[in-house]
């Protein structure tokens, strides 16, 4: 579903009720939250937020049985009171702040090992001299 643009809960919210339609025709049962998602390719998270939105404005309903959480389409007609206009994705814009966070990270442990690892040589060479000094220093 991911497009290059972010989609809108407009869009989003059709395709997931799509989805619940068709699954619920092919496999003759109400669909649950994972086999949505894995029609879209969402990711739970995702499709977990767009659920719950739906279940707010009665949309969908989500019905607990003994083989799980199942998703029925109540109110098809609730989804054009969506806005229609793509919305900042703030999850994605949160997620994309996480990773550069954590590539800054990344970065810093690598500059710091690899201060480390010149320290180590450095070390090691002041070591190798010291041995070089002191052989040469010994009478023959």
């Amino acid at each position: 579903m991911r497009t290059p643009e972010s989609p809108s809960l407009y869009d989003g919210a059709h395709l997931f009720v799509a989805a619940i339609r068709v699954l619920t025709h092919q496999e003759q049962t109400p669909p649950a939250l994972d086999q949505v998602c894995g029609m879209l390719a969402l990711s739970q998270e995702a499709g977990g937020f767009i659920c719950r939105r739906l279940i707010e404005i009665g949309a969908i309903e989500m019905v607990a049985g003994a083989y799980g959480d199942r998703l029925f389409v109540r109110n098809h007609l609730k989804l054009e009171d969506l806005p229609r206009e793509a919305a900042t994705d703030r999850m994605q814009a949160e997620l994309d702040r996480f990773q550069e966070a954590q590539k800054g990270l990344t970065r810093k442990v690598e500059s710091i090992r690899a201060e480390q690892a010149r320290k180590k040589k450095d070390l090691f060479s002041e070591v190798e001299k010291k041995l070089r000094e002191a052989i040469d220093k010994k009478p023959k």
